[in-house]
């Protein structure tokens, strides 16, 4: 019987090899995001609008908590896959397992300040009343399992340089098969509570099955066991990953901000209105935050390896299948902003008319934003931290936050929705700019 053939870091890649390669990563980027997504539709049908808008309000900074998965994950990965791709495998796993236990007493520091925290500053960014009692309910419920989340960010990362992408995709499909039982479960008895241990407890099956997989005799290329501090390597992650750390961060910031804006323009409305248009920007960028997990141990690999050929025509293919989903993206949100609207907040009509409108402003976003993202991870997989920094950087805060701050006074809420698409267009523009200017010096 002829063995099916497995596709290997090392390997030629076709448009159809891509495509297979990443697909586990796709899914398990996508179905994080739909699960969250759940967590939205039953708290805004069965608990009510205002705990809605407390849960997407608290959100952006539970996620900004937890980015250093995202840091150590795609720092580590790129700085692994290099030391693979040069034929050191001693040297890559005990990285891995150094890399693995800094996260873990990282994520336990930074969750004990974070429920310290919650309160002052939810009531600094403007919730009150009954809106801050359950941004801090909810929130400090989350973040008793941001350990596990932290793990879960940074193994599905780690689950393609170990050549097992299909095993990530399994595991984060048991994650959010399991948030959504219990939110079917928890949230109509318990509310606002059940939904939050819905979302915790299934972060705890993404976080401690991989760590449980890696811990003991495995057919992967990576395990976790003895290792020692390495400083060097640890500084190069957090460099190397700094791109995603600001990102992530950056990310949450400005959703701050922009719910900060909302209020302002719109009260809870505005924000229960950018809360369903980030549920679906969630599943959308999604899908190219995949795209760049997946291709990026493969670029790595030949990096370390001086394949350049293969870099150029990793790179070459990548535009054409960015190209292509940009574009499907763009026309799938504008035909489903209606329904999608209808869904989460059809309930109110004032509420959904002001979430269409706007929706269907919000999806030119993704013409740029699949761009913008994969640059930045191509640059991180070159071991150019500092690039893909600048690009990250420029993105998610310096674009974004000017673009909310003046355009609202030309536009009024009609700004708000057009600052994101402004934002990710000059992203384009500037890692176009890098990536045309470090061709000499990567050879692809």
């Amino acid at each position: 019987m002829k063995q099916k053939q497995e596709i290997k870091l090392s390997d030629h890649f076709s448009y159809g090899k891509i495509l297979r390669f990443t697909a586990p990563s796709i899914g398990m980027m996508i179905f994080t995001s739909i699960y969250g997504v759940v967590d939205g539709f039953f708290v805004s049908n069965f608990v009510g609008k205002t705990p809605f808008a407390a849960v997407n309000f608290i959100y952006p900074f539970l996620m900004m908590l937890g980015a250093i998965g995202f840091m150590i994950g795609t720092g580590g990965s790129a700085l692994v896959s290099k030391t693979m791709g040069e034929r050191n495998m001693e040297k890559a796993n005990r990285m891995f397992s150094m890399l693995v236990y800094a996260s873990i007493v990282m994520a336990v520091i930074v969750a004990v300040l974070g429920i310290v925290f919650l309160r002052p500053l939810s009531s600094a960014l403007g919730a009150q009343g009954q809106m801050l009692e359950d941004s801090v309910l909810y929130g400090r419920i989350i973040l008793l399992a941001l350990p596990a989340f932290v793990l879960q960010m940074e193994f599905q990362n780690f689950f393609i340089t170990a050549e097992k992408p299909k095993l990530g995709l399994y595991v984060t499909v048991a994650s959010g098969v399991t948030n959504m039982i219990l939110d079917a479960v928890l949230v109509i008895p318990f509310g606002l509570v059940g939904a939050a241990l819905a979302t915790a407890l299934s972060q705890v099956v993404g976080g401690v099955i991989p760590l449980i997989y890696f811990s003991r005799p495995n057919s992967s290329l990576l395990r976790l066991g003895k290792t020692n501090y390495d400083g060097k390597a640890l500084g190069k992650t957090c460099t190397n990953g700094s791109s995603e750390l600001l990102s992530n961060i950056s990310m949450s910031l400005v959703n701050m901000l922009y719910n900060v804006q909302l209020l302002s323009y719109a009260g809870e409305d505005g924000v229960a209105a950018y809360g369903t248009m980030m549920y679906v920007n969630l599943v959308f960028l999604a899908a190219f935050i995949g795209y760049s997990i997946g291709t990026a141990p493969v670029v790595s690999f030949h990096y370390g390896a001086q394949n350049h050929g293969e870099l150029k025509s990793l790179l070459r293919k990548s535009a054409v299948i960015i190209s292509i989903c940009s574009v499907a993206m763009l026309a799938a949100a504008y035909i489903l902003a209606a329904p999608l609207s209808q869904m989460f907040v059809g309930y109110d009509a004032a509420l959904y008319e002001i979430t269409v409108h706007g929706f269907r402003i919000f999806a030119w976003s993704f013409l740029f934003a699949g761009f913008a993202i994969f640059f930045s991870g191509f640059f991180t997989a070159l071991n150019d931290g500092l690039t893909s920094a600048i690009v990250s950087f420029l993105r998610t805060l310096v674009f974004q936050v000017a673009a909310v701050l003046l355009l609202p006074k030309i536009w009024e809420l009609d700004g708000i929705w057009w600052s994101i698409v402004i934002a990710e267009a000059m992203a384009v523009l500037v890692g176009a700019g890098f990536l045309a200017g470090k061709q000499k010096k990567y050879h692809y």
